[in-house]
């Protein structure tokens, strides 16, 4: 008998048939992939999360987390949006008199990430920036500013409000730095101009003995 040598190609390693591998659950394929956005209808901004941290990886891992979140609340959210970095530098002495020109530097670059909500509503935006600071990132600072809408003739009911406010503001202010109820106060007013305390007043000699 005669044997042949076996044929081996070298560099191509054989082909896995990834069609019999279980497949994965939506919610964790959705790690792998880009955070999903809802398209905006008016544009209009309701809130600016603004992101910072001395590190990349993290401002970019909170600023994903923070996407998704706003995804499955409905709010339209834009970003991230890159802003520029904030340097700082400082120059310390190591000794002093005639060693003063040993000096060491130091350097410290802030990264920073933004995130615009359009859109949105402000019960469900504050539900989202509550959300984001019950399970906030260590290194990672957040700065928001929110804007609210009101309809128009917002000034008549500012006015309304600012009288009933002054209402109820008026009596609190009348007893401030006192706790002490209108009863006790009564009171208290009414012993102070009885005859016989102005006379035990005036004779504190005689109420001693």
């Amino acid at each position: 008998m005669q044997n042949t040598p076996l044929e081996t190609t070298q560099g191509t390693p054989p082909q896995r048939d990834r069609s019999r591998d279980p497949r994965l659950p939506r919610s964790v394929q959705a790690i792998y992939l880009k955070p999903l956005k809802r398209k905006a209808e008016y544009g209009s901004p309701s809130c600016d999360l603004q992101l910072r941290s001395y590190s990349a990886r993290n401002v970019e891992f909170v600023a994903d987390f923070a996407l998704r979140a706003a995804y499955y609340l409905g709010l339209p959210a834009a970003g991230p949006i890159p802003l520029p970095r904030i340097t700082e530098r400082w120059t310390v002495p190591r000794s002093n008199f005639i060693f003063k020109k040993s000096q060491e530097n130091f350097e410290r670059i802030t990264l920073r990430r933004m995130i615009q909500i359009q859109d949105g509503h402000p019960e469900t935006v504050e539900i989202w920036l509550a959300f984001l600071r019950k399970h906030a990132y260590y290194g990672v600072g957040m700065k928001a500013n929110v804007w609210q809408h009101e309809k128009l003739g917002v000034g008549k009911t500012m006015d309304v409000s600012l009288e009933n406010l002054k209402q109820s503001v008026e009596s609190k202010w009348a007893h401030f730095g006192r706790r002490k109820t209108l009863e006790i106060s009564g009171r208290a007013y009414e012993m102070m101009s009885d005859d016989s305390f102005e006379h035990l007043a005036e004779n504190p000699a005689r109420s001693s003995q």
